[in-house]
């Protein structure tokens, strides 16, 4: 199965989310747009992100004008 956009927590139970994007981004499947979603909101951890393969960046808690901004940035690329 392959998704269009993934919202990637950056602190989950099994594995974190730079070690998940570095996955996916070496998979053949088709490559999704994909927003870290974090608190650690320092530009390090911004940097660290777009590093590994992501394309863009929200802070929690989730403000919904910058998660609005987020998807449409992804739409307008995937199109």
């Amino acid at each position: 199965m392959s998704y269009d956009i993934i919202l990637m927590d950056m602190q989950m139970p099994e594995m974190d989310g730079i070690t998940a994007t570095k996955m996916i981004r070496q998979s053949d499947k088709p490559q999704p747009w994909i927003i870290a979603l974090t608190a650690n909101a320092l530009e390090e951890n911004r940097q660290t992100c777009f590093e590994v393969g992501m394309n863009d960046f929200i802070n929690k808690p989730i403000v919904i004008s910058e998660l609005t901004e987020a998807l449409k940035n992804a739409i307008s690329i995937k199109i």
